[in-house]
């Protein structure tokens, strides 16, 4: 049973109004490319993507209960390498082993997967062809001492091709100081994929210890992010993955005193955007190619309030014109039949008519 319109005003609480009314008076939901079932035959279909890549990203889209709906649910858990499996995986030591992942995955109903190459390889023969494969390519090792915070190559792309992907996933650091490297690598690894007909995901982070500006961080901030997405989807991400953007002005604060930053018009902020969290993150969609390029937001760590920040960012993501979540620790975190709750919780929001297009 879908979760109704009441219950997610219900887990929206004293905000229900508020996101759920909401009308966008800053970027048209009339020039977005706006999800929908015919999403690769309308948007996709005009790019260069070949045959296979289409038919990859077709599959994507039709898999698991948001399947036809234009929207995606992906599970991922990279998190054995990113956070270290200790960290991760001790509070349900079931998720040490990776077919257990994938069962999630497959119960839960999400259009697909998105792992590390060890875990994918392990259990590939058996589910491949069941779930579509998201093998995620680059990784923060994190056992460098002190932490170095890069993102390396852990395989190829005719690996993941081998083992039956149906897309690669990577995540570039925007704004460190190994930015530069890492845009080459990915823009280099996604055009042989393409190549080889499988789809692209993009973790498009900032990273850099001066986006905290006199206490405030601005690594989600609508802006710096919103940039991040538009030289993600030039680099060839078929979808960007971005988190939620809670404050806006990066590039203004970075542009203090002697400092010069990037480049900035105010129109960004009294325009194209406002302090409403749709708006925010509208301004990460149109910078996706206004939608050519899907925007899916991360559903964050897991905290005491996960059902209700899950529907949060899910509205806001709808409502906004995004394509999806990608949630993973909110979902493994816990034992399987709560996991594939809190996972068919954020997917009832996208199969809700009432939760409409701000």
């Amino acid at each position: 049973m879908s979760l109704d319109t009441a219950k997610i005003a219900e887990y929206l609480g004293d905000e229900a109004s508020y996101l759920l009314e909401h009308e966008s008076k800053t970027i048209s939901k009339d020039r977005l490319a706006i999800p929908s079932a015919n999403y690769v035959d309308e948007v996709w279909y005009h790019s260069d993507r070949n045959n296979r890549v289409l038919g990859n990203l077709q599959w994507l889209m039709e898999a698991g209960r948001l399947g036809g709906s234009g929207y995606v649910s992906i599970l991922p858990v990279d998190q054995g390498i990113e956070h270290s499996g200790g960290a991760s995986f001790a509070k349900n030591p079931d998720y040490f082993d990776p077919e257990n992942i994938v069962k999630l995955a497959i119960e839960a109903g999400c259009n697909g997967v998105a792992s590390t190459f060890g875990a994918l390889r392990s259990v590939s023969r058996k589910y491949a062809h069941k779930i579509p494969f998201i093998v995620k390519i680059n990784h923060n090792e994190l056992m460098t001492y002190p932490n170095t915070f890069d993102q390396i190559m852990f395989g190829s792309i005719d690996q993941a091709y081998d083992m039956g992907a149906a897309a690669v996933g990577a995540t570039i650091y925007f704004g460190s100081d190994e930015s530069n490297r890492q845009i080459q690598e990915v823009a280099q690894a996604f055009a042989y994929a393409h190549e080889l007909g499988m789809a692209t995901i993009l973790w498009c982070y900032t990273r850099n210890n001066a986006f905290k500006v006199d206490g405030v961080d601005y690594h989600t901030s609508a802006d710096l992010t919103g940039q991040a997405n538009h030289i993600g989807t030039t680099i060839g991400a078929d979808i960007i993955k971005q988190k939620q953007p809670d404050v806006n002005g990066g590039f203004k604060a970075l542009n203090t005193g002697d400092s010069s930053y990037g480049k900035l018009d105010e129109r960004i902020y009294s325009e194209l955007t406002s302090d409403h969290p749709i708006d925010l993150t509208r301004y990460q969609v149109i910078n996706c190619f206004a939608g050519r390029a899907g925007l899916i937001n991360s559903g964050g760590a897991s905290g005491t309030n996960d059902f209700a920040d899950a529907v949060k960012t899910a509205v806001i993501n709808k409502r906004a014109g995004g394509m999806g979540l990608i949630s993973g620790r909110k979902a493994f975190q816990r034992p399987l039949g709560e996991g594939v709750k809190l996972l068919n919780t954020i997917q009832d929001v996208y199969l809700n008519d009432d939760v409409t297009i701000a």
